[in-house]
């Protein structure tokens, strides 16, 4: 058994790259104590495959690594293009259509996977395109289109993710797909299941319900990756085993210079 006398923990995300044979033995000789396995891409069959095959290695080498289950969570996303991407000036009028019939987009309009967008948004807000690359802002709200002025130059491409400039979408962490992968991580036995874009305790409180009617006590994350996580942090830390802050999505929203 190889004996770890660090307190600081590192976490690794497993994906193609690390599915080779001896990759996994390597890692974790090289310090790895957590590995985290991404719902967001591929599918829970190749998950799980991924979950048996560090235990194996784990006990290959004489070492206990965590699996951490990183659920999804509702991140928004544009839809697709017709072209694939559209080159935007600013100064333009671009439309977003919050609409599941949306038609393929162009450079003056593109749907949006969130459909309760528009009563989320008014005249002023700026929203947050590419994780900030490309920002809009809110002229008018008509129905389920948003009219909005660019605001800066930008190719903009097919599902790139959309954020609210300070927060205030209404949108829940959980999603049904959610709700399911919870279910699922449960039969795979991960050690932690990390909640994306919780706004407070009640959704860490839903996870643990939901976790626990399928028999699992893994330890829940709350993922602090938007304002309303920042403004009810410390209820969700009294409803969280452990807390990560995942700066990259929470720096776009509140901007760099506010990160804790």
């Amino acid at each position: 058994m190889i004996e770890r006398q660090r307190r600081t923990k590192i976490l690794a995300t497993l994906g193609p790259a690390t599915d080779a044979p001896g990759v996994l033995d390597d890692l974790f000789r090289a310090g790895v104590n957590v590995v985290r396995l991404n719902f967001s891409h591929g599918d829970p069959s190749g998950q799980a495959k991924r979950a048996a095959e560090v235990r194996a290695a784990a006990n290959r080498v004489g070492v206990e690594v965590g699996i951490l289950a990183d659920l999804p969570g509702p991140k928004i996303r544009i839809e697709r293009f017709a072209g694939g991407k559209v080159q935007l000036k600013a100064g333009d009028r671009f439309d977003l259509i919050a609409s599941a019939d949306a038609a393929p987009g162009d450079a003056s309009q593109v749907g949006v996977s969130y459909l309760g967008l528009p009563q989320d948004v008014g005249p002023g807000d700026v929203l947050l395109l590419d994780d900030g690359l490309m920002q809009l802002q809110v002229v008018e709200v008509q129905g389920e289109r948003i009219i909005n002025t660019v605001l800066n130059d930008g190719v903009l491409s097919d599902r790139k993710g959309l954020n609210k400039q300070g927060g205030g979408l209404s949108l829940g962490a959980l999603t049904e797909r959610d709700k399911e992968l919870i279910g699922i991580v449960a039969k795979i036995g991960v050690d932690f299941i990390a909640v994306s874009f919780c706004r407070n305790a009640q959704d860490m409180n839903d996870a643990r319900a939901i976790a626990q009617q399928h028999g699992c006590d893994a330890a829940l994350v709350s993922k602090i990756e938007r304002t309303e996580a920042i403004e009810n942090l410390e209820e969700i830390v009294e409803a969280s085993d452990v807390v990560m802050v995942a700066r990259g999505d929470l720096g776009v929203e509140i901007g760099d210079a506010e990160l804790p």
